[in-house]
């Protein structure tokens, strides 16, 4: 592998943004996730769990609600009172529309996917038909004395079920009238409390609906007589969430204390038709609440407070008993939030909405592999540049020199001119940035800092030469004839001649950046990018997909390279197949063109293609350090991949110098040292 010095950052000081909703999609096995900052990401479960695409956040969009409806449509809606549809291609808000009930607390779409149905906090439930186009205010049903917190459809579409606080109500859909309400015992361990709330209720074919409580109990009723069928206290506080699977034979529901629960439809002799609910798993997955569920075919998924995303495959359902049936666990965001400027040795740090600029320590201890060497000069925090508005922030860039800052909002792109005087630093902002800027989905310099590459939301790509204080726009790339698709990463080569931009489903795109023409077009593969980079010297295109390959394009030969074909001849080893996080980052060593350096979360490789390709029966990764020096030897000259795990998880790595990388960790327990306490539970012997 070589040996490197290392720059082990650890104050980035980035804490994910808790899951409220979760919205699983059968037709397309997509999962979205709605987080408290009002972020919305698509999960492809397909394509190894990857986050394909996400909608930046916004401060007055406090999301209650996430719904998929047929066709592949996605509606969110919240506390601000709007229903959202979202344009899944052109990554944007399509159209908002008030829904005139105040905050919406609940919303659900009917089984035939064309009507949406959404509670208000003024007890009004209110159904809109979903036209191709928009969505249409229908009627109100008749309204409640307090606000409308969950909603179930029947699976006929015949009647709906509606929790609010003490009490369920159940609605023709055909009349808009209530025809049974079904009061909550307020009882909670033997102690009477003021209210009940009830979190969730679902809706089964047979008439029962279940429903969830703060009491922490989960209750079967029967709708047509409104009777207490069951009941099953379940935790010592509120149970949060429901999700049905579409046999009704199973359900999950998640509780304040952070445990999932699973139920199921079992017999109740082994040669009795008669079958009846049991509580058969819980699992403890979680710190904190679980505020939303979701029952795929083959898993449960759940997320909460604790940020996590939890995809726990229900192992009876699972075919294969291989790797696809291990639990995942997603924290951080399948996108960087870090960029480097290599010359000055900074670091910018993205939040939701602030950057940070970094200046590295350094140190003039010497001393052997593995030691851990004292600052000479610590770390310096330069910059605190705060957004103005509402709006998170979409992706950020500092420039190759340092002496250039940009980012971008949805409605509003800027860019900054660093000047550095001693240990002053001053900012200058370029005013009269083009409105065509905004909505970036990546921004990108090139190795000289005098072009500033920038992905838009619809598609297009915008060059811009930078000057002294100011810019120039030298040419926009537009989509190819009747795509709309957003590109998400893209790649500059060294020399500045090429310029790759991949979208989150077509083919990688090579432009010529010199005759501003498009080069060619990588052919498409099944799974989405991860990351790409070019290499310098050869222009070699490397690619990472969610599946874990990984391909070499020559961009002058317009063809796959050798190295890529013989690799994907043989296959790469299982081990490297079955990682579950997505590779982030690609980068190369300038003084030996054989390598190629790349890391996921929990690990950082260096491929060197001039040494054999591991098949299944070699030791792919050897987890013991090396006894002695022919060890060492022995161990670099084995195979091609060079795996070091010390680093995790791993947000960012990259090479400052020919024997200087950068690596930027965050602990989980420094993100969780940060989340509001959980619930005390007490334990036993204590």
């Amino acid at each position: 592998m070589g040996e490197f010095k290392v720059h082990r950052v650890r104050f980035f000081n980035y804490v994910p943004s808790g899951i409220r909703c979760v919205a699983y999609n059968n037709q397309s096995n997509r999962l979205a996730v709605s987080r408290t900052d009002g972020t919305v990401e698509i999960y492809n479960l397909s394509a190894n769990y990857f986050q394909e695409k996400f909608f930046p956040g916004h401060e007055s969009r406090a999301t209650e609600a996430l719904c998929w409806a047929k066709g592949q449509r996605l509606f969110s809606a919240g506390l601000n009172g709007e229903i959202i549809e979202y344009d899944l291609q052109a990554l944007n808000i399509k159209y908002t529309m008030d829904a005139f009930g105040g905050p919406i607390w609940s919303m659900a779409v009917s089984p035939h996917g064309s009507q949406l149905l959404v509670g208000c906090e003024d007890g009004s439930v209110k159904l809109f038909q979903i036209t191709p186009d928009k969505i249409q205010f229908e009627r109100n049903f008749d309204r409640q004395k307090s606000r409308i917190l969950s909603l179930s459809w029947h699976p006929s579409g015949t009647h709906i079920a509606a929790g609010s606080i003490d009490y369920i109500s159940v609605f023709d859909v055909k009349s808009g009238s209530t025809v049974q309400k079904m009061l909550v015992d307020r009882q909670y361990m033997g102690v009477s409390k003021r209210k009940c709330i009830i979190w969730g209720v679902a809706f089964l074919s047979d008439g029962t609906v279940i429903s969830v409580d703060s009491a922490g109990k989960v209750q079967f009723w029967d709708s047509a007589t409104g009777t207490l069928v069951k009941n099953h206290l379940i935790a010592n506080a509120d149970v949060q969430s429901i999700a049905v699977s579409d046999q009704e034979d199973s359900f999950v529901v998640g509780t304040a204390e952070g445990t999932v629960f699973h139920f199921q439809l079992v017999s109740v002799t082994s040669n009795s038709s008669e079958k009846q609910w049991v509580r058969t798993k819980p699992f403890q997955h979680h710190t904190h609440d679980v505020r939303a569920v979701a029952h795929s075919p083959t898993a449960l998924i759940s997320g909460g407070t604790d940020t996590h995303l939890v995809i726990r495959p229900l192992m009876e359902k699972v075919e294969v008993k291989n790797y696809d049936a291990a639990l995942r666990k997603i924290t951080f965001p399948h996108r960087r939030l870090i960029s480097c400027s290599k010359k000055r040795q900074l670091l910018l740090f993205q939040f939701t909405h602030h950057l940070e600029l970094w200046r590295l320590g350094s140190t003039v201890a010497t001393g052997k592999n593995g030691d851990t060497l004292p600052l000479s000069k610590n770390a310096d925090h330069l910059l605190h540049l705060k957004t103005k508005g509402p709006e998170n922030i979409i992706c950020s860039c500092i420039s190759p020199c340092g002496s250039w800052i940009a980012y971008s909002t949805t409605s509003r792109f800027f860019l900054y001119r660093l000047n550095y005087e001693h240990d002053n630093i001053s900012l200058q902002r370029v005013s009269k940035m083009p409105a065509f800027l905004r909505s970036a989905l990546q921004i990108l310099f090139s190795e000289d800092s005098a072009k500033l590459f920038v992905a838009s939301n619809q598609g297009s790509l915008h060059i811009i030469r930078l000057l002294e204080g100011s810019f120039k726009h030298l040419h926009t790339f537009q989509p190819q004839s009747g795509t709309v698709e957003s590109m998400c990463l893209l790649a500059v080569s060294p020399d500045g001649n090429w310029l790759a931009a991949s979208g989150t489903s077509a083919g990688v795109h090579v432009y010529n950046i010199k005759n501003l023409k498009l080069h060619c077009t990588v052919p498409s593969y099944n799974f989405p990018v991860t990351a790409l980079a070019i290499a310098p010297n050869t222009n070699n295109l490397v690619i990472a997909h969610s599946d874990q390959q990984v391909f070499e394009y020559s961009i002058p030969d317009k063809q796959y390279t050798e190295w890529s074909r013989t690799i994907q001849k043989q296959g790469f080893h299982y081990l490297w197949l079955q990682r579950d996080t997505p590779i982030t980052h690609i980068s190369f060593h300038p003084k030996r063109p054989m390598h190629i350096l790349l890391h996921d979360a929990y690990m950082f490789c260096i491929i060197d293609k001039s040494l054999p390709l591991p098949n299944d029966k070699t030791l792919f990764y050897n987890p013991l350090p090396p006894t002695n020096e022919s060890d060492v030897i022995r161990r670099r000259t084995a195979h091609a991949f060079k795996i070091s795990k010390i680093y995790k998880p791993l947000l960012f790595m990259d090479l400052l110098d020919e024997r200087t990388l950068v690596a930027v960790e965050r602990p989980l327990d420094d993100i969780i040292a940060q989340l509001p306490p959980p619930i005390k539970k007490k334990k036993f012997g204590t």
